[in-house]
């Protein structure tokens, strides 16, 4: 059933994650074989793609052989039993190093495990790699790691989308079936977008960011990306729910984890979805992605969605808003690698300040020294209420802005990137145009909304195209549902890189 296409060849990477679970689990495929198949692959296309940092073959197999072998014996197995996922390099883990895709963490070996890798190996999955990411976090194209670049499997010329760009070319060029990315403004679902694949962000304090490497604390969202909204739904309900080690991890008190999987295909009644005239009015939106996003709104409508205009006038500082807030945050949070305490130290230096001066030029890149310097600005004596705190009040703006829209709607739709993937380099020198690169995608970040991209075309050129949905705080399950029902109208999601 699983292991051969109608010419009798090998089709295992054109599974899903739940197709892989649901063969372990049956009999019909063994978590060694799938495990095996996916290092093949990574083989053939790794050297091109460039989407790890760091694998683990043997540590791999002697999981999925325990899997095999829990499944032969009858015993009770996780939720994600021998599945083969990666997760993004700035989660924590025992084994093998947490980079950040950063000279500075180069060497860095966790004593610990994230919250969210201890729930994906608790749940029987197999973790193959850490994928690569723009340095610390931050970046929108996956070009500025310290470690290597990433490319997108659909073209190699083009870039894979930041900063989780590693978890999401990895996914899209068959290297695992399920992966982990984090969001701090949009880098889980423009790297989706860009690869043709489904990522959410969760409303924020949803999953625990225990053991997840700071870039925005405030912002920051560990999600999954996965070939379908079922596969995102399958790890969402692995991932989510409270943990005690995370002070902003939201209890089932305030906000019950749900059966995101099971109640997938439950239809949604009287759908009203939001659409903002001012999301069409984006200056550099590609009349392709327009066009299809158009398109996915007019199935809704053929489903018996009613699109209901909505004014969002706020949204329009939501760059501005981000790239105070976000780099203010990070200027805090590195100030902890100094030299001393641990990350990369110099050589030879001649003093304390030297060890600081020195240690910080070498192991930060560009980008990340413009946003601490940035940050360090705008949080500096004379310019705080300036910057800082008017950014924090017009970050509240926006949230009301998109919390009243709530109020007559259930979701709100637009791109998830204003154009398809663009060339590698093409924006390396200009970081302004790269950071409007977020424009549609930060304000979820900035309200703690919930927000998937799901496939909604491909352009001229054979790039993807993505939807974004955006939902009330902690309706991931209704989110999933809304995405689903365009999914299973269209067929975007079955198209694979090289397959």
């Amino acid at each position: 059933m699983y292991l051969r296409d109608d010419g009798g060849g090998m089709r295992l990477e054109r599974l899903t994650a739940c197709e892989v679970r649901e063969g372990i689990r049956q009999g019909e495929l063994s978590s060694v074989e799938v495990v095996g198949e996916v290092f093949a692959r990574m083989e053939q296309r790794e050297p091109e793609v460039g989407a790890f940092l760091s694998t683990y073959r043997e540590r791999a197999l002697e999981r999925a052989a325990a899997v095999d072998r829990r499944v032969a014996a009858g015993e009770p197995v996780g939720a994600l039993a021998g599945v083969p996922v990666a997760i993004k390099d700035n989660m924590c883990t025992r084994f093998g190093k947490t980079t950040c895709g950063s000279k500075m963490l180069a060497s860095f070996r966790s004593p610990y495990d994230a919250a969210v890798v201890e729930r994906l190996e608790g749940a029987g999955a197999i973790i193959v790699g850490k994928c690569n990411m723009d340095e610390f976090a931050m970046g929108s194209s996956c070009e500025n790691s310290a470690l290597g670049r990433t490319v997108n499997p659909w073209d190699a010329e083009r870039v894979a989308g930041g900063s989780s760009g590693g978890s999401a070319a990895a996914l899209a060029a068959g290297m695992c079936y399920g992966a982990l990315g984090s969001d701090t403004g949009g880098s889980i679902r423009l790297p989706a977008s860009f690869c043709g694949v489904v990522g959410l962000k969760p409303t924020y304090g949803r999953v625990s960011r225990y053991g997840l490497v700071a870039y925005g604390s405030s912002l920051d969202q560990i999600g999954p990306l996965g070939w379908t909204v079922a596969d995102v739904a399958l790890q969402l309900g692995v991932i989510a729910g409270h943990d005690e080690r995370d002070s902003t991890s939201v209890g089932a008190e305030q906000a019950s984890v749900g059966d995101y999987l099971g109640e997938l295909e439950a239809p949604v009644e009287g759908l009203r979805i939001g659409v903002a005239r001012e999301f069409f009015e984006v200056a550099g939106l590609d009349k392709e992605v327009a066009a299809s996003v158009r398109a996915a709104l007019a199935e809704y409508e053929r489903q018996g969605a009613a699109l209901v205009e909505v004014s969002l006038k706020m949204v329009q500082y939501a760059v501005a808003t981000y790239y105070l807030v976000a780099t203010a945050e990070a200027s805090s949070n590195l100030a902890r690698y100094d030299g001393v305490h641990y990350g990369h130290r110099t050589a030879n230096p001649r003093d304390y300040v030297d060890v600081y001066n020195r240690s910080r030029a070498e192991g930060f890149g560009d980008e990340v020294k413009r946003r601490i310097m940035l940050g360090t600005y705008a949080l500096s004596a004379g310019y705080y209420d300036a910057y800082y705190l008017k950014a924090l009040k017009v970050r509240h703006l926006i949230r009301q802005d998109l919390e009243g829209a709530f109020g007559e709607v259930d979701c709100l739709m637009c791109p998830t990137s204003p154009e398809p993937a663009f060339k590698v380099g093409q924006k390396t020198a200009d970081p302004l145009t790269m950071y409007l690169s977020d424009i549609y995608t930060i304000a979820a970040n900035l309200a703690g909304l919930p927000a998937v991209s799901v496939p909604c075309g491909f352009g001229e050129g054979g790039l993807p195209i993505g939807l974004q949905i955006m939902a009330p705080a902690f309706e991931e399950g209704k989110l999933l549902r809304i995405a689903r029902m365009y999914e299973s109208a269209t067929e975007w999601h079955k198209r694979r890189p090289g397959v």
